[in-house]
């Protein structure tokens, strides 16, 4: 049987909302068309020949670029010319494609040309499930399913736009995303089963932990907030959540704004970096994720999530205090990182700088103040602002100390983790807004070791307070202006538009 595939003319569309409808109107037919085939394929029917579809594509050209607000950081393209990306999950991202293509319309004046593109997409990522797609499949047909479907292909799916080593074209359209659609579904893929929770859930603002104990202050926190309550004050608070989320896709509803059953199967055993997400309808809510401990897995789920295109990210955390003035439960605020977890050195070398974010930094001194209820010079008391040092080496303590120890100095560090300069790097590699607020655990220097008789007092102390200043942190994120967030020292030269 000959497999025909979708066809869709190329349109030119003024309208963003249009030209986003298009998109999806390709998508849809195109993953369609790969199901069908797929469905008869695994009952039996093979193809007479490989059977394909397309990605959608959205492009733009333009030669104007002289009137444009010198103050906006994305939704403008460098320098005449074509600019074009192909574009995944309309469902998903349609809001999100609204408004990047609305900022381009009101920036450079232009139309949008929407078809299909030449990439095509691989019969794994026609399926939100499609990771497990072999599973249903005998040997013969494993054997030839490369034959007759196109599958995944590394080389659609590198970094080069985020890295800045994608060759600019003298002929062919330059990109005007960070992303190819192929790299977005592969994340897509890698977030569920990492997190146990569906893409849909996460929200724009996330919290990194390395301690299961955080996750437990926010499960009890998100609950809480489902609850109905007669307080008028704190109805209103927690009526802007609409649920809640744990992984399995088990979904608290918030009973402030009508009871209703909580839906989903708790999974029977958690995953690597379980998530969990306090949904709002706009998507600006929170989500918190337990990375666990080392910078392979910060670099792991912050590689994919960023394809979510998240307005920030936060490290929350215990660190290990090097100066003695520090006391067990004091805060660090992060203004700069030792880059000694070596997983993005060939992403990100280590000499280029990861500088703080003035709208980050601020928002979560402010939080501190505000749940500590201290300020000025008492502030100062509680939480010190310096330089983490990220290692790679858990045990580094057992080490010659002379040498890290010297080093530590020279920089000036005031703590030492695993995780913050991977988290922190990351966001700037992809233009993520980011920021580290530490918890004092330890002090290995001056003979304070993390022990369980010590940790079980600090966590009882500490976890529930720098909870909450996360919280608050990322609602005063969020109440600052999109704008404003976005850091124009996150773009590079010639950056793309989408933000």
């Amino acid at each position: 049987m000959r497999e025909k595939t979708p066809n869709h003319a190329t349109r030119t569309i003024a309208d963003p909302v249009a030209a986003v409808a298009y998109l999806k109107e390709i998508y849809d037919a195109n993953t369609a068309h790969l199901r069908a085939a797929f469905a008869r394929f695994s009952a039996g029917r093979a193809p007479e020949q490989r059977v394909r579809a397309f990605y959608p594509f959205v492009r733009i050209t333009t030669e104007d670029i002289t009137a444009l607000d010198k103050r906006l950081s994305y939704g403008f393209v460098s320098g005449p010319g074509t600019y074009e990306t192909t574009v995944t999950r309309p469902d998903l991202f349609g809001n999100y494609y609204v408004e990047q293509l609305r900022r381009l319309a009101q920036n450079h004046h232009v139309a949008f040309d929407v078809g299909v593109s030449e990439e095509p997409i691989p019969i794994h990522f026609a399926f939100e499930e499609g990771v497990y797609l072999e599973g249903d499949l005998d040997q013969s047909h494993l054997r030839v399913l490369r034959n007759a479907f196109d599958v995944p292909d590394l080389a659609s799916m590198d970094d080069g736009i985020v890295n800045g080593t994608h060759p600019e074209s003298a002929d062919g359209p330059n990109p005007l995303a960070l992303f190819t659609a192929p790299r977005v579904d592969y994340s897509l893929h890698r977030l569920r089963h990492y997190t146990a929770t569906s893409p849909q859930h996460f929200q724009n603002f996330v919290l990194f932990t390395n301690y299961q104990f955080y996750i437990d202050e926010f499960i009890a926190l998100g609950r809480e907030l489902m609850r109905a309550t007669d307080d008028a004050t704190l109805r209103e608070y927690r009526s802007q959540y609409t649920a809640f989320v744990e992984p399995g896709d088990v979904i608290h509803w918030n009973d402030n704004l009508g009871a209703r059953a909580a839906e989903g199967t708790p999974v029977k055993r958690l995953p690597q970096m379980p998530a969990y997400h306090l949904v709002r309808p706009d998507g600006a809510g929170i989500t918190m994720v337990n990375i666990g401990i080392g910078p392979s897995n910060a670099k792991t789920i912050t590689d994919h999530i960023a394809v979510l295109r998240p307005h920030a990210w936060l490290m929350l955390g215990h660190c290990a205090g090097l100066r003695n003035s520090q006391r067990l439960g004091d805060y660090v605020l992060a203004h700069g990182y030792v880059r000694e977890d070596h997983v993005l050195d060939a992403d990100l070398p280590l000499w280029v700088p990861v500088p703080p974010l003035a709208e980050v930094q601020v928002a979560l001194e402010r939080a501190v103040a505000d749940v500590t209820q201290l300020d000025d010079y008492e502030l100062k008391r509680v939480m010190r602002t310096g330089t983490v040092v990220t290692v790679d080496n858990r045990n580094w303590e057992l080490r010659d100390h002379r040498e890290p120890v010297q080093r530590m100095s020279q920089s000036r560090a005031i703590a030492l983790d695993m995780e913050s300069a991977t988290i922190a790097a990351n966001g700037f590699r992809f233009r993520v807004p980011y920021g580290t607020l530490l918890c004092v655990s330890d002090k290995p220097l001056h003979g304070e070791l993390k022990l369980p008789g010590m940790a079980d007092h600090f966590y009882r102390e500490r976890v529930d307070q720098h909870l909450k200043i996360g919280v608050k942190a990322m609602e005063l994120l969020r109440g600052s202006g999109l704008d404003r967030l976005h850091s124009r020292k996150l773009r590079s030269f010639a950056e793309v538009a989408f933000q």
